[in-house]
């Protein structure tokens, strides 16, 4: 019997009401200084500490990528995300991350946050997916017991009519007012006349004197031993903001200096972060006028429930962007396409933690961060007064990856599944290689040490694509070269980072990539997201020059920046990924089979130079190293000189490994792997034939029916079509778009 709908929403808006219980929504003053005395360093942070503990909360781990190992904190995966919003998750940019993380442990230490940080680098290089993903764990981390928000609100109860007439302002009932250790936090909302928010959220802290408060903190501080983090200075030095002090002085004055029965009158308030409410967590893009403005409370109804002392006062309310993220983060989106003047008072904020308004100043307690194109602010270095700002900028650049393999997770997570079709293999890995490919530059020489120097200059865009991506050596480089070229794939990826034109600062942007991407999967021609689709349309993109800087680059050597080079090299690159799918799926192709050929080989060549024997592992007899197998393999790797000199040097170099690896089995593939791919090669050819046909008998069978062919090529057709779905996640049609390109630009048959 299914359970009753109704009764299940009862039990979850019970199950509601337990949660604010239990979450403290609502306390007194006296009973929010126990909580923060029974955990001071949580309820004691200003913004800055707050935010670095959330980076903290979700922890981090390490990865590790062939061009160096970088922290990663977790948070940018949004782990309390279900599947569809993960998709907007982070990709790569660790560096970034370290950055921004190591600016909010320094205005931890510091106690006080000195600097705006001003994520910088091209359109399109995850500036606001970062802010945007921090803002998102802000969200949640609010929710929980760490994160924890404090705020307060005065309170003014309901003088006549009710049982708490004795409590209060105004005529004979009022003139008492609260008993010390009374408090109005607990009223029910019917027997409140009138409450006074804080639009800047206050701290709670801030309520107590100057001199009481510094003892707490002191106190409280001290009393956990190694931290070597002071309170910090917002709460320090700090005090109210306009408004809440005008109605603390009042109601100080109304109770002859009896703070007890002043706080009575507080309502301290958990608060969370909210994006879509701004509360705690704001964006603010690109305007003329400045962040924040106050107005006169004069139209509150409730104005006349005050006590006399406040009806009189005229009190002010600040309001805007600046209010509204108080507590927590400021997103400057494109802060630099800003007029100065309209932000040249963060100059001051920054310095002060103060922005100066009409009747008061406003102390916001939040962490500022900002974004910018490189353009934007190479043209603002130029400016006067960028010198005065400099020093209140934590820069941070933020780059286009360079690692097509993340590059390819972007599309992969936030495209593909919006497609609204399949998605045949290889399309968004087309996408991405063609993306980074356009950021990649000419490795220069002289920036590295020899012999690593002429090794890196001869690599061409897509070497140096999969070299940093998979650590993918050339396989025309010999053992040396190629240990070489491992060891400085670090130095490889970082040769410009510290260079204005850095690596990474143009090319392809991920936006655009996207567009191109759903564009290609409407084409007509095919009923999948084709690879063949997306290379059509980044070649129609590349032919708008006009429009995109990266296409107004000159050329360099080798097929660096130009984009008629990269199409070639991927198509090409797409037909040999295809046709080698092919040949595993129809069981052609088995690499290991390569390895262990060539192991055989070495085998025996060790044999023949010692003048030893070798069981034979048919007859199990010692026999001979096999000169005709050996030849063989000689013929199939292209050698032509004398066998004896070719046997020697291979197995000097098998030696020279052993010496610096005693005990270690020998890798065969790493050592030589020019000579495995050699052979692959030479099987390859001499099986085309087979492939060939493979490729015919697919492309009828999805064409035309499977009654088109005969019973053993149908069987093996079969066969080849499973293998290629289960091995690869192909379908009919990516198969069929996959076999046609093949034999029409790869084997020259017509179909």
């Amino acid at each position: 019997m299914k359970d009753n709908p109704v009764e299940g929403v009862r039990a979850g808006l019970e199950r509601e009401r337990e949660r604010f219980a239990g979450a403290r929504r609502v306390m007194s003053f006296d009973e929010y200084i126990d909580l923060y005395a029974a955990a001071p360093r949580r309820y004691g942070r200003d913004a800055a500490r707050w935010l670095r503990d959330l980076f903290d909360h979700y922890g981090t781990r390490e990865v590790a990528r062939p061009y160096g190992r970088f922290t990663r904190w977790n948070l940018f995966d949004l782990p309390w995300e279900d599947d569809v919003g993960q998709r907007d998750a982070l990709i790569g940019q660790e560096t970034q991350q370290a950055e921004v993380y190591r600016a909010l442990s320094n205005f931890a230490l510091l106690g006080a946050v000195n600097r705006l940080v001003l994520l910088h680098g091209p359109n399109g290089s995850a500036k606001s997916t970062f802010a945007a993903s921090v803002m998102r764990a802000m969200e949640d981390y609010s929710h929980a017991d760490e994160g924890a928000l404090y705020q307060f609100n005065w309170v003014f109860p309901r003088g006549r009519g009710t049982d708490n007439a004795k409590i209060g302002f105004g005529g004979a009932a009022r003139e008492d007012g609260p008993a010390p250790g009374d408090t109005y936090a607990h009223l029910d909302e019917r027997e409140i006349d009138a409450k006074v928010l804080c639009e800047l959220r206050d701290h709670p802290l801030l309520l107590l004197p100057a001199e009481v408060r510094q003892k707490l903190l002191r106190d409280t501080f001290e009393a956990v031993e190694g931290d070597e983090e002071g309170p910090p200075q917002f709460l320090w030095r700090g005090g109210l903001s306009h408004k809440s002090q005008q109605v603390f002085e009042a109601l100080f004055t109304a109770y002859r200096g009896d703070l007890r029965r002043v706080y009575a009158h507080v309502q301290v308030e958990r608060w969370y972060v909210s994006r879509r409410y701004r509360t705690g967590a704001v964006t603010l893009g690109p305007q003329m006028a400045v962040d924040a403005k106050e107005r006169q409370v004069t139209a509150s109804r409730s104005l006349s429930s005050l006590p006399p002392s406040l009806q009189n006062t005229a009190l002010f309310e600040p309001f805007g962007e600046l209010v509204d993220a108080a507590g927590g983060l400021l997103e400057y989106s494109d802060l630099l396409k800003r007029p100065l003047e309209a932000w040249k008072y963060l100059l001051l904020m920054i310095e002060t933690g103060e922005v100066a308004l009409s009747t008061s100043n406003v102390v916001p307690n939040l962490v500022m961060i900002g974004s910018s194109n490189e353009g934007h602010l190479e043209a603002f270095r130029e400016h006067p007064e960028y010198a005065s700002f400099r020093g209140r900028l934590e820069l941070v650049r933020a780059p286009y990856l360079i690692d097509w393999t993340l590059e390819k997770e972007i599309y992969d997570r936030q495209v593909a599944p919006g497609v609204g079709r399949p998605v045949a293999p290889h399309a968004t890995e087309m996408a991405a290689l063609f993306a980074v490919l356009s950021r990649l530059r000419k490795p220069v020489p002289a920036a590295f040490a020899k012999p690593l120097a002429t090794i890196v200059g001869e690599l061409s865009p897509l070497e140096k694509a999969d070299l940093l991506a998979l650590g993918k050596v050339p396989a025309r480089y010999g053992e040396e070269q190629a240990r070489e070229l491992r060891a400085g794939i670090e130095a490889v990826y970082r040769e410009s980072e510290r260079q204005a034109n850095y690596e990474g600062r143009t090319g392809a942007s991920p936006r655009e990539i996207r567009g191109l991407i759903l564009d290609s999967a409407q084409v007509p021609e095919y009923k999948v997201l084709s690879p063949f689709a997306v290379l059509d349309a980044l070649g129609e993109l590349s032919t708008r020059v006009g429009e995109f800087e990266w296409l107004r680059q000159e050329t360099a050597a080798g097929g660096y920046q130009d984009p008629k080079w990269f199409l070639k090299a991927l198509r090409a690159r797409l037909l040999d990924t295809l046709e080698d799918e092919l040949r595993s799926a129809t069981g052609l192709a088995d690499e290991a089979r390569y390895d262990e050929i060539f192991e055989r080989y070495v085998l025996h060549v060790s044999a023949w130079t010692k003048g030893e024997k070798i069981e034979n592992r048919v007859s199990r007899k010692e026999e001979p190293a096999d000169e005709t197998m050996m030849k063989e393999i000689e013929r199939m790797l292209g050698f032509g000189g004398s066998h004896e000199e070719f046997r020697r040097n291979l197995i000097s170099r098998v030696a020279a490994w052993a010496i610096d690896h005693p005990g270690q089995p020998l890798p065969t593939k790493g050592l030589f792997p020019q000579h495995i791919a050699k052979l692959r090669d030479v099987f390859f050819q001499e099986h085309r034939k087979q492939v060939v046909a493979v490729a015919r008998d697919l492309f009828v069978i999805l064409s035309e029916g499977e009654g088109a062919l005969e019973p053993d090529a149908l069987a093996r057709a079969r066969a080849t079509l499973a293998a290629l779905k289960a091995l690869y996640g192909y379908d009919d049609d990516s198969v069929r778009d996959a076999a046609s390109a093949l034999l029409k630009e790869r084997f020259n048959i017509p179909r």
